[in-house]
């Protein structure tokens, strides 16, 4: 509007808003959650300094001391002050529940306190949304927001809600909804009605940077010609597998490459940067964790070397080391990444702001694939980006027709298409293990791992893994770990519960997960080591961020997998079963799966009734905006 009156008083020419725009400038990314290394420090050097006020702030609240590190950590050293303004504040430090939050509030305002509180209303509009983010929503409809509150004690939900838009708490977005095929819409065709959505700033900004970044590489990329092109076709028609060679034909002729396929299609996108590699360029994979980079360092072989057109190091990375800069080609004066292309594995694991911190770094012209198996369990985080970018069909998508081998690929790839199908395993390759009730389920896990796989599988306890749907329950994860400790690592937990030998994952971050073993702990903390590199966990820390790992939830073991498997579903398991879950659980394993059953017939029907839940996102309208409103290409 400003420019339009700007042109009708003739103080601008209506040629400005016309004319080519300048080259808009590399936005950077909004920063995602802090992905410490391994083992870091909250704060450089040593422990969180905390304050005496805090201490002496969370002790009259009625608060333990042994938040104050936290308190400091999320709040600052100005937390004193902070809390004392505004006590609910208290819900941004991981860990605190609105209750907890309340009765701290209580203790410091007194009779002041009520629950129609501004302050509370809105520290709890965010913490809800926090909490929406860690199951993978970046945005909630005012009524799923205001339906919470009302479970809080909220006196007025939807007024508290539109309250908290208008100070700035929550940012309100219009969404338009596909509620059908193609061509949905209302009436007469046109396009889909509007829908309010709320959300953070920070997974706002994550959206659009990624949908922008996105958008750039596509609109940057010219495909080759000429003698290029002919040597792209030489490559694709060298490639492994029909699937490998559609693939690299495809990243011959696009910037940005969806590609999807189950655990033998990963030899797909490492044939592709060896192919990239070989006509010089500097292309590089980057997988979901350690295991996922070892497994596609095997794929590339001696292209995993530094031998590369740069010279730039081994082309298999994983996504937090290529963005901390521990690993891969390093950037430029500018801060994109010295690449070529970057073929990114695991992709459905990726959440919205850490995709967003990598593509902001993929210099323009550069080619990115997004590859995955979509009918894995998603990002532990907010977002669904593969999932989201395969709908919106804003780019080229290669499927692969690589079926994963043998009786567990057979199985699951029944599951991924919601049948349960009974396979012949000659090999002993699938055992199920029908179980009674959950003393039943843990005796038998026990049984399983240390002595049943090893005498008949030729599989050692170390390298089998056990995986259930949570971590609480008569057969979760603390039950499971306890019984597998006694049994395969007995010992009085000397080192805040641990043990040299025990198999631990240590989770430095949400949705953050490392698998090691304890190889001792001192006064500096606990030191373990995770596929042959040192960490170490300072004192303070281990208690939140280490767990037992001989028994791991699905959501954890996603992006590793291990000759054995054992797959324990006690009968308080069915609520969290759904196709997604077990699809995941049972395809954790190479050579040898046992199911420990004790759901009965709530596995098939989860398998053929219970999708993956849906999450709410904005990335796919995004997406289809910038596609929409990007130039024709004049050719």
């Amino acid at each position: 509007m400003a420019a339009v009156r700007a042109v009708e008083s003739g103080e601008r020419s209506a040629a400005e808003f016309f004319a080519a725009p300048e080259p808009a400038p590399r936005r950077p990314a909004p920063a995602p959650r802090p992905v410490p290394a391994p083992g870091a420090r909250p704060a450089a050097g040593g422990p969180v300094a905390v304050p005496a006020g805090v201490t002496a702030l969370l002790a009259e609240g009625g608060a333990p001391e042994a938040l104050a590190a936290r308190v400091v950590e999320s709040l600052g050293g100005g937390a004193e002050e902070v809390l004392r303004a505004d006590p609910w504040l208290l819900l941004a430090v991981p860990g605190v529940r609105p209750e907890q939050a309340d009765g701290f509030a209580r203790a410091l305002l007194g009779a002041g306190c009520g629950p129609g509180d501004e302050r509370r209303v809105r520290a709890l509009v965010v913490w809800l949304l926090e909490r929406a983010a860690l199951a993978g929503h970046t945005v909630l409809p005012p009524a799923t927001l205001a339906g919470e509150l009302a479970r809080y004690a909220v006196p007025d939900p939807e007024e508290a809600v539109r309250e908290a838009v208008d100070s700035g708490a929550v940012l309100a977005f219009e969404d338009r909804e596909e509620s059908g095929g193609e061509g949905a819409g209302g009436e007469d065709g046109d396009e889909p009605p509007a829908r309010l959505l709320l959300g953070l700033e920070r997974h706002a900004l994550a959206e659009e940077s990624l949908a922008e970044g996105l958008a750039r590489l596509g609109g940057t990329f010219t495909p080759p010609d000429g003698e290029e092109a002919e040597r792209w076709e030489a490559a694709a028609a060298g490639a492994p597998t029909p699937s490998a060679a559609e693939l690299i034909r495809a990243v011959a002729r696009a910037g940005l490459v969806v590609h999807t396929g189950g655990e033998a299609a990963r030899a797909e996108p490492a044939a592709l940067v060896a192919a990239a590699r070989s006509l010089g360029l500097r292309a590089y994979a980057a997988a979901h964790g350690e295991d996922g980079r070892r497994r596609l360092a095997e794929l590339l072989g001696s292209d995993n070397g530094a031998d590369g057109a740069d010279g730039g190091g081994p082309a298999a990375v994983t996504v937090d080391g290529l963005l901390a800069g521990r690993e891969g080609p390093g950037r430029d004066e500018e801060g994109a990444y010295a690449l070529d292309l970057l073929a990114v594995l695991d992709a459905p694991q990726l959440d919205v702001e850490r995709a967003a911190a990598l593509v902001e770094a993929v210099p323009d012209g550069a080619r990115l694939v997004l590859s995955g198996d979509p009918n894995l369990l998603g990002a532990a985080g907010p977002g669904q980006v593969a999932a989201d970018l395969l709908a919106a069909r804003v780019c080229p998508q290669v499927i692969s027709r690589t079926p994963d081998p043998g009786p567990i690929g057979e199985l699951v790839s029944g599951i991924g298409v919601g049948e349960l199908n009974a396979v012949e395993a000659p090999g002993r390759e699938v055992v199920i293990v029908p179980v009674r009730d959950a003393g039943e389920a843990v005796h038998r896990t026990v049984q399983l791992v240390a002595d049943s796989v090893p005498r008949a599988i030729g599989v050692p306890a170390e390298r089998t893994q056990v995986i259930t749907p949570g971590h609480g329950g008569a057969a979760g994860t603390r039950v499971l770990n306890a019984a597998l400790k006694e049994r395969l690592n007995p010992g009085p937990g000397r080192f805040g519960g641990f043990d040299p030998g025990d198999r631990v994952v240590h989770s430095p971050a949400p949705g953050r997960t490392t698998l090691g073993t304890v190889v001792s702990a001192d006064a500096e903390g606990l030191h373990l080591d995770c596929a042959g590199r040192r960490v170490t966990v300072p004192r303070e820390r281990v208690a939140d961020t280490v767990r037992h790992g001989w028994a791991l939830t699905a959501h954890q073991a996603v992006g590793t997998r291990w000759p054995a498997v054992v797959v324990v579903l006690p009968g308080d398991a069915v609520p969290a079963l759904d196709r997604a879950w077990v699809y995941t659980a049972f395809g954790r394993g190479e050579r040898h799966l046992s199911v420990v059953h004790g759901v009965d017939q709530a596995l098939p029907r989860a398998v053929a009734e219970v999708p993956a839940g849906r999450r709410t996102t904005r990335l796919r309208t995004l997406l289809r905006t910038q596609a929409a409103t990007a130039p024709e290409d004049p050719a």
